[in-house]
């Protein structure tokens, strides 16, 4: 029988980030997984081939070869996926305990089966910056109050000269199992928390904590290009971890601000500059600057209408991790003229009067036609 692709075993589509095929994976792994379908030859089919989909799409190198030449690319020792008879691989064993941790009792974000090392939460800061910033690209130092590891106790939460002790009730597993009926149900510690230790002299600078809040100033490098919800992920630099535990992930999310005369489509930049009705009808240059500090040149052709669009190639933004860079447009807008005084209405007057159909081709067939369609009507 032939395999099904893969991306329809997730339900997502060719294009879909990672994210979106974990939330995709766990949702149809949970649907299929055997504990939940016992008996069901069928489930258990097809929780090894979305186990399968998601070792392969999950791995940028396997999913590229799998994009490009379909399971092929891992048939006769090709490195493919394999089944879920091989076991899970060690990418995915978050993604299980995600799934099935609550259902036993474990808690989730421990650096290992016991020790009381929790890592530590992820932080997410909002930094907005200017177009301009977007357009080069800049260093930015982002200062916030993060947890970071006690230096009294060096991260342990016990009282300098002592240590935690293991905890006698879960033998420093952090999880109890008790049987009921033919289930063996694991749940946290109750005396311990989970963690798998015991503090009877907490560190007095964190409260046995392991970790203190201090501001820290963070240097972010923004890369030119970046766009309105970009999101920057600084490794190792969130929140301490509990007792000793791995730091947690900080994400910089970045919002750009309008523009008073850009406005961004993509990597495109858009701009609408006003000119006179003269300008219009017998033609002219006007000099636009662009973020890249130069001066861009439109010419206006004669008798351009009001809202033509200019392109100037190579002055809108730079493509995030490309060489390529958008453009810029123009949309030139002509201005209806105010304020007159007595002499200029004198020469408008006298203008409209030797003006003709050829003056005004638009608006004399426009004209034409609403008069032709009704008098069509009244026959």
């Amino acid at each position: 029988m032939a395999k099904r692709d893969f991306y329809d075993l997730l339900g997502v589509t060719k294009t879909a980030t990672d994210a979106e095929l974990k939330s995709a994976f766990r949702k149809t792994a949970m649907q299929c997984h055997p504990d939940r379908n016992p008996g069901d030859k069928d489930a258990e089919a097809k929780f090894k081939e979305v186990n399968e989909a998601y070792q392969v799409l999950s791995d940028g190198q396997k999913r590229a070869a799998y994009d490009r030449f379909g399971h092929a690319a891992f048939e006769q020792g090709g490195g493919g996926g394999g089944g879920a008879g091989d076991g899970f691989p060690s990418s995915m064993a978050d993604i299980f305990d995600d799934l099935f941790g609550d259902m036993m009792g474990r808690s989730r974000g421990r650096a290992g089966g016991g020790g009381g090392r929790e890592r530590g939460s992820d932080l997410r800061y909002n930094l907005e910056i200017s177009l301009e910033d977007a357009f080069k690209g800049k260093t930015a130092t982002v200062k916030m109050p993060i947890s970071v590891a006690c230096d009294n106790c060096t991260g342990t939460g016990a009282k300098p000269g002592s240590k935690p002790r293991t905890c006698t009730t879960c033998a420093g597993h952090g999880r109890v199992r008790a049987q009921q009926g033919f289930f063996a149900i694991e749940r946290t510690c109750p005396a311990c928390g989970g963690r798998g230790e015991v503090i009877d002299n907490p560190c007095p600078a964190c409260a046995g904590t392991g970790r203190v809040t201090r501001e820290r100033a963070l240097s972010v490098n923004v890369p030119a290009g970046v766009e309105d919800g970009t999101r920057i992920r600084l490794a190792g630099e969130g929140e301490a971890g509990l007792r000793g535990g791995p730091a947690g992930d900080l994400y910089i999310f970045l919002s750009v601000k309008p523009h008073p005369f850009f406005q961004r489509d993509g990597a495109d930049l858009h701009c609408r500059v006003p000119i006179s009705f003269v300008q219009a009808a017998l033609g002219g240059e006007f000099n636009v600057p662009t973020l890249d500090g130069a001066d861009a040149k439109v010419k206006i052709p004669e008798g351009a209408p009001s809202g033509k669009q200019f392109r100037i190639r190579h002055k809108g933004m730079p493509v995030l991790r490309s060489r390529d860079v958008g453009d810029l447009y123009i949309q030139a807008v002509v201005e209806t003229p105010q304020n007159l005084t007595k002499r200029q209405r004198e020469l408008l007057q006298e203008f409209d009067a030797i003006s003709s159909q050829k003056t005004n081709p638009e608006a004399a067939g426009f004209f034409g036609k609403m008069r032709d369609f009704f008098d069509n009507l009244s026959t």
